[in-house]
């Protein structure tokens, strides 16, 4: 009998959001949040966007050097605006609207950031959406703030990424890069071609680690993967899945998905994955 109501309950959900995705498709009209700006007490202001709602809500985390701008970023919007669920979508310190310069951040910095996002700027637990290193960022907000996380779905999540590449470059390489200070990264995802890390930023980066020990999070966790990630290889969500102490633990491999997971069938799966999330999360309510 409650599998059977578990079951309709589902159906219904499903059909639910069926029929309002739709609507949004053919009213042609996305009734998009505004910018507001967070002030802080000697800090640079925050710029995020937020659509009041139902619990548990959902906070989407971007990736290093990017901004809440992005197709997962306000995908998400519109779902969430579609379930009447809450959700926040920001800029880091010195990225996107928010003030500050991007070369005086660090992974402490943009800890910090979350934190006060948690803290502040939303009510009750909340689903933590991380891309790259937000998924990295997502998981040290989760060992800060356990009650405020209601759940993790981490999409290319890069955990201790930047330290982990530098520490297996030769060590002829890292010798050169600590005397000239700065290491200059390759990249697609910008017009320069490429991304410079000061030795600095690395050394703070490293008190920042996660995969070396069990991670303290009991909430539910997916993780989402592409096997054809040429930035952040997908093997490094398996490491997670292994580290965090949740029983709760599911690893999504997309065998053509990219880095930036944007692609139509990428962010439907996204979306999917937390809808069950807060499917399971009410159910249990």
């Amino acid at each position: 009998m409650a599998m059977a109501y578990t079951l309709l309950r589902r159906f219904s959900r499903v059909f639910q959001l069926n029929v309002q995705r739709q609507a949004i498709m053919f009213s042609g009209v996305r009734h998009k949040s505004t910018v507001h700006y967070a002030t802080r007490p000697d800090q640079p202001k925050l710029a995020y966007r937020k659509v009041k709602g139902k619990s548990p809500g959902v906070v989407f985390l971007p990736g290093f050097a990017s901004n809440m701008g992005g197709k997962k970023a306000e995908a998400l919007e519109e779902f969430c605006q579609s379930l009447g669920h809450s959700y926040l979508r920001f800029d880091y310190t010195g990225c996107g609207s928010s003030e500050g310069e991007i070369v005086d951040g660090t992974v402490g910095t943009w800890k910090r950031d979350v934190l006060y996002v948690l803290d502040e700027l939303v009510e009750g637990p909340q689903i933590l959406v991380g891309s790259s290193m937000g998924g990295w960022l997502m998981c040290l907000a989760a060992i800060a703030r356990p009650e405020r996380t209601a759940a993790m779905v981490g999409i290319s999540t890069a955990a201790d990424h930047f330290v982990t590449v530098y520490n297996t470059l030769p060590i002829e390489v890292r010798k050169e890069i600590e005397e000239k200070g700065q290491w200059v990264v390759p990249t697609k995802h910008n017009e320069e071609g490429s991304i410079t890390f000061t030795t600095e930023f690395l050394k703070e980066a490293e008190q920042h680690c996660v995969l070396q020990s069990p991670i303290p999070v009991t909430c539910p966790v997916r993780l989402i993967h592409g096997m054809k990630d040429q930035d952040v290889p997908w093997h490094v969500s398996m490491q997670l899945a292994e580290r965090v102490l949740s029983n709760d633990v599911d690893v999504i491999l997309r065998k053509h998905g990219q880095h930036r997971m944007a692609e139509k069938e990428d962010i439907k799966l996204i979306v999917y994955t937390i809808d069950d999330l807060i499917d399971k999360l009410t159910t249990l309510v």
